[in-house]
């Protein structure tokens, strides 16, 4: 997630980080729903595409963050490249969970979410327990730590990726084993394809490629494996009846449906680049942080005056909805803060923008 201007940025980056971002909003969005008391069951197929969904979609962020690390290197240095992520993740990471849990707090008996004063600590140690901010959280803590770690020690590549081998099979252990090791398991899980972003960064941002990734031919030769890799995923997770069995059980497997998955995903976006089609998606993906941030206090908010003012309870008219408002007022809501001089709700960093006007 960035908050560069639109007009220095690779369009597909853009439509990868929106797909990734639909996708995100839709798991919490029907999670949402369905804790809410709405009738699910009749609608297995929406539970099995939310399933499908997790197999790739938060590698697909940390890869495409690490794509640009060693760009992002060359042009702030370390020490202001940290301060930068600092800025644009740990701050409103940190503003906007304890803003989130306080509004919960506040209306106990109208969220689904049943918190209390202990769960401001667990935005520092166990951030998967106050819903969706930990991406934020973990992508801060593998940037830094990638960061460190390839110009204090000065590891290559390889090291880096023997490493994040290593810590994400660590991760598979303690998840079988039922080890709760806070925001520890996250750098150990993703680390991995933090560090496979930097080994694909030469290939993918080499633009006499583009016409090989945005092509039909490629389409087709990774759709087979795409589907072949969702269809295992589905079934299997369906057969145990735990949807993160493969992920944790079968964590190589799971690396390989998910890198494949991605790759599906970057292909789809260079196609989208070469059309110029879809331009909402692309612009989402633009404002995928600020979406992020709030797309859950909107979406429960529309979920609630649907559900007990207009009495909507039809499972798939609730999901479409409130992912329209989820997209759309966050977009909104951010236009307005930087029209108001409210910037600093999403980064600690003045946007360009507002410094020049």
């Amino acid at each position: 997630m960035s908050t560069a201007k639109p007009g220095n940025r690779l369009a597909w980056i853009d439509y990868a980080r929106g797909i990734a971002i639909i996708l995100v909003l839709y798991r919490h969005i029907f999670e949402g729903i369905s804790r809410s008391g709405v009738e699910a069951s009749q609608f297995k197929w929406l539970e099995n595409a939310n399933i499908i969904f997790y197999s790739f979609r938060m590698p697909l962020f940390f890869i495409l963050s690490g794509v640009f690390i060693g760009k992002s290197l060359a042009k702030r240095g370390m020490k202001s490249l940290i301060v930068n992520k600092f800025n644009i993740l740990l701050y409103p990471y940190l503003l906007w969970s304890a803003l989130q849990i306080t509004i919960q707090i506040c209306l106990s008996g109208l969220v689904n979410a049943d918190r209390g004063w202990a769960d401001y600590g667990y935005i520092f140690i166990y951030p998967r327990r106050i819903d969706q901010f930990w991406y934020l959280y973990a992508l801060f803590n593998v940037t830094v730590l990638y960061i460190l770690t390839k110009e204090k020690l000065r590891l290559k590549i390889w090291h880096q990726l023997l490493i994040g081998l290593a810590a994400y099979m660590y991760s598979s252990y303690v998840s079988v084993h039922h080890i709760d090791l806070g925001f520890i398991y996250d750098i150990c899980h993703f680390y991995i394809f933090f560090a496979i972003g930097e080994l694909v960064a030469d290939q993918i941002l080499d633009s006499t490629k583009y016409p090989l990734y945005g092509s039909w031919g490629l389409f087709a030769a990774l759709l087979p494996f795409f589907a072949a890799g969702q269809y295992y995923f589905l079934m299997t997770n369906l057969e145990m009846k735990y949807n993160l069995f493969v992920e944790e059980h079968q964590p190589l497997l799971f690396a390989l449906i998910a890198l494949v998955g991605c790759a599906f995903m970057i292909n789809i976006s260079f196609l989208l680049q070469r059309y110029g089609s879809v331009k909402l998606l692309r612009v989402a993906g633009f404002h995928s942080l600020y979406i992020y941030v709030s797309h859950v206090l909107v979406a429960s908010a529309v979920r609630m005056c649907l559900v007990k003012v207009f009495h909507i309870t039809y499972l798939p008219v609730l999901l479409v909805i409130c992912l329209c408002f989820a997209v759309v007022i966050p977009i909104l809501l951010y236009k307005a803060a930087m029209r108001a001089g409210a910037w600093w709700l999403y980064s600690l960093e003045k946007p360009m923008e507002l410094k020049l006007s």
